[in-house]
């Protein structure tokens, strides 16, 4: 009859109830257009509030996203071997990010086609930003 609501089935209600509570789908950071990754894209964030002290302290910078919350780095892959990231920084393999309902921006990029920041000047500027001594300097307890 015109005027009259569609009746929904209880699965249609099921699924459209789950779908509302669904957490947001991992995204990953993308290399810009015109550069090549040749050893993999993995990506550390830190919070937005640091954000720019870390960008600041950096001797060279690779391409940089920012949402409100986090800003990140592109790093190459498996930069997080034998290194304990200083929280509250967040290593992601593949350069997959969390639970984010937007795309950071491109908010840095570096001349050149390599999308890298070189993650040991990175690493050394997170640990001096928090006050966490690098890996290496750390007592060894047996």
């Amino acid at each position: 009859m015109p005027g009259r609501a569609p009746v929904l089935s209880l699965d249609t209600l099921v699924r459209l109830r789950r779908g509302l509570g669904a957490p947001a789908a991992p995204r990953r950071l993308t290399v810009p257009d015109g550069m090549t990754a040749p050893l993999g894209c993995d990506a550390v964030a830190v919070p937005a509030r640091l954000g720019y002290l870390v960008m600041t302290r950096l001797p060279r910078v690779g391409c940089v996203y920012a949402d409100e919350a986090h800003w990140w780095w592109l790093v190459p892959s498996d930069s997080d071997h034998a290194l304990e990231w200083p929280a509250p920084a967040h290593y992601a393999t593949g350069a997959i990010i969390p639970d984010t309902p937007q795309d950071p921006a491109l908010i840095h990029r570096p001349d050149g086609t390599v999308p890298y920041t070189p993650p040991i000047p990175l690493y050394l500027t997170l640990c001096r930003l928090t006050d966490t001594p690098p890996t290496w300097s750390r007592p060894i307890s047996a």
